[in-house]
């Protein structure tokens, strides 16, 4: 490879400062959304005492997982020796800070009363795996910005590979405590299983690099900055391949809990009579967010455009945000089996209501917060590009040869 020069995003100012201020608005509605439902009360929602978390939480839980399927970019220089990926590094750890901090906004604004963080955050109770998480978030952005300054620090670059290696391992048990909160929640039947632990880590790489793929592309065509097609090909392939494995842990999940009596129930419910939840899983998660995708991706023609890229990984993130739909939402509407093996006559917890009845409509309010929570993130990685040398100036095939990694 030859040496790499790496230069603050130089987009004009009126058009700089037009795409901020469309984030500035989208965060100010999105703030205002949260001021909206912290005076009057979750009853504005469509969350109730069988749904408690809403649109909000599909939103945080979405960018909280691609923060860390971002980071791998640059893990896979520092970690596997893919010298081809050094040159994305820097922008791979700022995107996924932001995205990070995107989630956690969200999440905090989302509790109802936002003061409440203090309590997370000086009572500790370690058996619940929200405890965990309160230091697998905070642990990840002073990791991520200790390996973005190795990168960046000439005097610091001998820390590069170890801080590397910690920070891909922190992305792991990161992910690994986000699947795992609904892994550890026995009460619902959607939700108890092993495999949401690893099934969120693959996710987490699938919805990363497509996140990562649209930023990389729209500022390096904004500023008119070349991008080498081969390299733009192998991060596609990449995508591709992440899409198939994504697909590959849903239906060992599925499939799993068919082979139990126990869940026929809540498989019948998703897979073939949840209504718009259903919809939503073959359409919108299994069919336009993995396969379409990936044979896009993988089509001799279309995988070869930007436009085919561009779609591939647009239907990805949807698809992500659908997929979290159906697990957080659909998992929640399928109702608790209180006293199992029992006929319950009256409850109020919904004992033996068909899931289609609970009626969670989604308020204009939960999805204006997830879409501040978006702004947010988008808006820290184009400040960050903008005020630091994030972006190489060329990542042109004959200055970044894919063969070497």
């Amino acid at each position: 490879m030859k040496k790499i020069h790496y230069r603050e995003w130089g987009i004009e100012s009126p058009r700089y400062w037009g795409i901020l201020a469309i984030l500035g608005v989208l965060l100010a509605v999105g703030g205002l959304a949260a001021l909206y439902m912290e005076h009057n009360g979750h009853w504005v929602t469509g969350m109730n005492n069988q749904i408690v978390w809403g649109v909000p939480h599909v939103f945080a839980i979405f960018l909280i997982v691609a923060a860390s399927g971002a980071l791998n970019i640059a893990a896979f220089s520092s970690v596997f020796g893919k010298e081809i990926h050094k040159s994305l590094g820097r922008l791979s750890a700022m995107l996924a800070m932001s995205l990070l901090v995107g989630g956690l906004l969200v999440l905090v604004l989302d509790l109802g009363q936002p003061t409440r963080l203090i309590v997370a955050m000086t009572t500790y109770n370690f058996k619940s795996i929200f405890a965990w998480n309160i230091f697998l978030y905070v642990g990840f952005l002073v990791i991520v910005a200790v390996y973005l300054f190795t990168m960046m620090e000439r005097k610091a670059n001998k820390y590069y590979p170890t801080a590397g290696l910690v920070a891909f391992v922190w992305r792991l048990i990161l992910t690994t405590g986000t699947g795992s909160i609904f892994g550890f929640i026995v009460a619902r039947q959607g939700y108890d299983a092993a495999i949401m632990a690893p099934m969120f880590i693959i996710m987490s790489f699938a919805y990363g690099m497509a996140i990562y793929l649209l930023m990389l592309m729209f500022t390096f065509k904004l500023e008119g900055r070349p991008l080498g097609e081969k390299l733009l090909g192998r991060l596609k392939n990449l995508l591709g391949i992440f899409a198939a494995a994504v697909f590959y842990f849903v239906l060992v999940y599925h499939l799993t809990n068919l082979y139990g009596t126990e869940n026929h129930e809540y498989e019948a419910f998703i897979l073939r009579d949840g209504g718009v939840y259903t919809a939503l899983f073959w359409i919108g998660w299994i069919l336009l967010g993995l396969l379409v995708p990936m044979g896009i991706v993988f089509h001799p023609a279309l995988g070869k455009t930007h436009g085919g890229i561009i779609a591939a990984s647009l239907l990805v993130v949807l698809g992500g945000f659908v997929a979290m739909y159906v697990i957080v939402i659909g998992g929640q509407s399928f109702p608790m089996a209180m006293f199992p093996d029992k006929v319950i006559i009256e409850s109020g917890f919904y004992d033996g209501v068909n899931g289609q009845a609970l009626h969670y409509v989604p308020s204009i309010w939960e999805f204006l917060l997830g879409l501040g929570g978006v702004a947010v993130a988008l808006a820290a990685t184009l400040v960050g590009v903008r005020v630091l040398k994030l972006l190489p100036m060329s990542l042109e095939d004959e200055i970044v040869d894919p063969r070497q990694g």
